[in-house]
């Protein structure tokens, strides 16, 4: 059964748990990463068998569809929030970390501004 190592995880976490007012719980069964309450990030470790060893994460209008058109081999639509815009990043196929690393950032920061603006 395909799953994330150890070090995978740890390296999403340590991204993700540098974002201000970040705190990971488990969701699903999966770590998964809020700023002030909302998600951001989740781990789909290959959840429910698809196969995918991923981060799924929120992303701005747009990028979701731009990126698994350009690079579907490192990005996919995600079940459940796909619809919603969500990027599915897979961690598994060689894409570089410091794009990992961006999309996190970008997503704790959409995340962010949805919050401010529903205030």
């Amino acid at each position: 059964m395909k799953r994330a190592s150890e070090k995978t995880i740890e390296r999403v976490r340590k991204i993700c748990l540098a974002m201000p007012e970040t705190m990971e719980k488990l969701s699903h069964g999966e770590p998964t990463w809020f700023a002030r309450n909302r998600v951001f990030v989740t781990l789909s470790n290959n959840h429910h068998n698809d196969g995918n060893v991923a981060i799924v994460c929120n992303a701005p209008e747009g990028a979701q569809e731009a990126l698994v058109e350009a690079e579907p081999e490192h990005f996919y639509r995600p079940p459940y929030v796909g619809s919603a815009g969500w990027i599915g990043v897979r961690l598994d196929t060689g894409l570089d970390w410091k794009v990992i690393a961006s999309l996190i950032v970008q997503a704790h920061e959409v995340t962010s501004a949805k919050r401010k603006r529903a205030r």
